[in-house]
């Protein structure tokens, strides 16, 4: 049985190597289980972000821009995210604080539901020490991915080992920023017309945004078989409109949803799923629940070449699931409907990673959990590096309290998770 969502089912994990054993419509007698009155879902998939870039609070971009490239040059988003960075990533940083931003983005996609995301700089720690999988890192033991913010600046010698790593079969997705700015903007779309020459232009294309292409041009990337991921609050805020996203669903291209980073994105993937659905209405496209769902997990997984592994429930497959609060009838429009203060439970290969304190208490025996009060509700929540017994040598500190405090010690701006 596979699932998309579980409603009114029973979810059983193997306590060794983490996957679902079984999804049944009754109880199995002699095992534990937790009556959640719930909805039961995969993790959600993040396929678009900055992850070390959330921990700053939301940036209100002072004027509208016509492309990336200009708000990238701007004296206010200089002062607002860029120097701040530097003052947190340069000026002698120590291994330990870059872990601690890692830690601290990545605790935020995890109470929001999020058990996979996009986007890790080459910083990011290696994946002994991961929260959250990184789906263009090395995921399940391989590297399916890679990922380019501006193609206009790789060097041959990359592009070409990106060309053989898709020539091979090794590398299923190719995540690349590709005309971010308004609607038909000439910088933009020659962006986009630059790449689509180049030998990196093909089935395994992800584009990033696409914000300024029209129709024709979302049929030349579906008729390649490229994909496109959206995200519609960082349009939105830095340009006044977001993709035209009916026109790439009628071109015939896979979509799926990312948050981007918090400066201009939104705070969590649950937050764009809203903002998804108002715009696609506008758009005039009607598109249901199920189908904004799947963006961010069944779709999201096919399009990261993952499709075996993540994205719906199924005996055998990692056991990647959230537990959403039920506050609507139908588990699809109650997933739309959720916000990270309906989150209960997360977890990832089996291991619980955030959940109620009490059903926590059930499931594991573990005594390292954090208590944190998430949204007025006690929730425990484990942000262990590597092995639960020994801390990584130069590692951030264990709780995320403590974390925060290191942060907030070199750069006073953090911003909030449970905010």
């Amino acid at each position: 049985m596979a699932l998309d969502v579980a409603d009114d089912l029973l979810v059983a994990a193997e306590e060794v190597g983490g996957t679902i054993e079984e999804i049944a419509t009754r109880k199995p007698s002699g095992v534990r289980t937790i009556d959640t009155d719930g909805v039961i879902l995969p993790g959600l998939i993040d396929l678009h972000g900055h992850p070390e870039f959330n921990i700053f609070a939301p940036w209100e971009p002072p004027k509208t821009f016509i492309n990336r490239q200009q708000w990238r040059g701007s004296d206010i988003y200089g002062q607002l995210v860029r120097d701040p960075w530097d003052t947190l990533t340069k000026n002698g940083t120590l291994p330990s604080v870059k872990k601690a931003m890692t830690r601290y983005a990545e605790v935020r996609a995890a109470v929001g539901g999020v058990t996979a995301i996009q986007g890790a700089s080459k910083d990011y720690p290696k994946k002994a020490e991961a929260l959250v999988r990184n789906v263009d890192l090395l995921v399940f033991g391989q590297q399916v991915a890679r990922s380019t913010v501006d193609f206009d600046r790789l060097q041959d010698r990359e592009i070409e080992s990106i060309r053989r790593g898709i020539a091979s079969g090794a590398v299923k997705a190719h995540y690349v920023h590709l005309a971010e700015g308004q609607r038909g903007n000439r910088a933009s779309v020659s962006e986009f017309r630059r790449f689509s020459e180049s030998p990196l232009f093909g089935p395994a294309t992800v584009a990033i945004h696409g914000t300024a292409l029209s129709r024709e041009h979302f049929d030349q990337l579906a008729s390649v078989g490229g994909k496109l991921v959206w995200s519609p609050q960082s349009n939105l805020h830095l340009y006044d409109e977001t993709t035209d996203v009916k026109a790439a669903l009628d071109a015939g291209l896979q979509v799926a949803l990312g948050a981007d980073w918090m400066p201009s994105g939104s705070p969590s993937l649950l937050h764009e799923l809203k903002i998804a659905q108002r715009c696609l209405a506008r758009q005039g496209c009607d598109v249901s629940s199920q189908q904004l769902v799947a963006m961010v997990t069944s779709d999201a997984a096919a399009i990261a070449g993952l499709e075996d592994k993540l994205g719906r429930l199924e005996p055998g497959r990692p056991a990647d699931l959230v537990v959403l609060q039920r506050q609507h009838a139908d588990p699809y429009d109650n997933v739309v409907a959720a916000y990270p203060s309906w989150v209960q439970l997360v977890m990832i290969g089996g291991d619980v990673i955030y959940g109620r304190t009490d059903w926590v208490d059930q499931i594991t025996l573990l005594a390292e959990y954090e208590p944190v009060i998430a949204w007025g509700r006690e929730m425990a929540l484990d942000t262990r590096f590597g092995s639960p017994d020994e801390p990584i040598p130069g590692g951030p500190p264990r709780t995320l309290a403590q974390i925060r405090q290191q942060l907030i010690a070199r750069y006073p701006g953090i911003g909030p998770i449970f905010g």
